[in-house]
């Protein structure tokens, strides 16, 4: 081959493909096809590609019971690649889908949908607390040591502060 044929392919192989990133789906919360027993107050789809915040007609995530009615409260927050959209108290069992389109720039827009499953407690009980006795608190005995102690320092305090007072008035009269 030819030094030019050499350097032609190797323009084309270095220059000429340009880089096919899409941005694709990363994660999840709740995880897609997760059985939750706790309503969750948020949706959130994390994307690879930083997400255009300051277009909010162009992002939508909406989530749907599975009578087919909007659960979410239509509030998005784009947090660099995440999106998170806020969600109404979760009453009725069974599969909720959750449907997301979200731009980002210079990218086609990341789209899909997942779905997980949410199941109701079957009866919401209140717990009556039930108080119980408790033992009662024995004082913590006082060490004799440690009084001994903490006086000894408290004279010493006292003694050292005098004497550096009577160093301070020599000093003060020497002058």
């Amino acid at each position: 081959m030819s030094r030019f044929r050499i350097t032609a392919i190797l323009l084309l192989v270095f220059l000429g493909v340009t880089n096919a990133s899409a941005n694709t789906l990363v994660s999840t919360s709740p995880i897609s096809g997760s059985t939750l027993s706790v309503s969750p107050t948020n949706v959130t789809v994390t994307g690879q590609v930083t997400l255009l915040a300051d277009a909010p007609d162009a992002n939508t995530i909406t989530v749907t019971d599975p009578n087919g009615v909007r659960v979410d409260d239509g509030t998005i927050t784009i947090s660099d690649v995440s999106a998170t959209v806020g969600v109404r108290p979760l009453v009725e069992s069974g599969m909720y889908t959750v449907t997301y389109l979200l731009a980002s720039e210079g990218e086609v827009p990341l789209e899909g949908s997942f779905t997980f499953k949410y199941q109701a407690p079957s009866v919401i009980s209140t717990a009556n607390p039930t108080p119980e006795p408790t033992q009662s608190q024995t004082p913590a005995s006082s060490s004799w040591g440690t009084n001994f102690f903490v006086i000894v320092l408290l004279i010493l305090a006292v003694l050292v502060t005098v004497g550096l007072s009577m160093y301070a008035r020599k000093l003060f009269r020497d002058r």
